[in-house]
């Protein structure tokens, strides 16, 4: 997992403030002053942004980008085992593969279940056949493993 930089140069500044406040905070209470409970909430704010920050930028994964493909939505995930992209009208033939690849390759696998182990990712349009009715027409399909595997592309 690569750590975003600037979130993580974030995260450490923000966890030297939280000690300068909180030392602060203690001067504050022995002190007696009067924005000694305004100081505790301003440090614990502090800390907890340094705190996620920090977990983001260990967390964090960009996007994989396929060379070819163009950035269809997803319009449905039904959580476990099918994902549909609506590619647009005017996609070409030749961008269905890369545009699947790179939607397949884009899921988070957390929390998915599927009885064969496998998610299948559909992209299709919606041709319309004629005035008030339309059939979706299934463009593509590939399976993603649920456990690492590779994409497979169906013809």
């Amino acid at each position: 997992m690569p750590a975003d930089p600037l979130l993580l140069k974030a995260g450490l500044w923000l966890g030297v403030a939280t000690g300068l406040l909180l030392l602060a905070t203690v001067v504050a209470f022995v002190a007696g002053w009067g924005t000694r409970f305004r100081l505790v909430g301003v440090t614990s704010f502090t800390g907890l942004l340094a705190i996620s920050c920090l977990a983001f930028a260990i967390s964090y994964s960009p996007r994989t980008q396929v060379a070819g493909a163009v950035s269809v939505p997803v319009v449905f995930d039904n959580g476990t085992d099918l994902v549909i992209a609506a590619a647009p009208a005017d996609l070409a033939p030749a961008a269905y593969r890369p545009s699947l690849e790179q939607v397949a390759l884009n899921l988070k696998g957390s929390g998915r279940t599927s009885p064969d182990g496998l998610v299948h990712v559909r992209l299709r349009r919606v041709d319309s056949v004629e005035p008030g009715l339309s059939r979706p027409v299934v463009l593509a399909e590939a399976t993603v493993g649920l456990h690492g595997e590779g994409v497979t592309v169906l013809p």
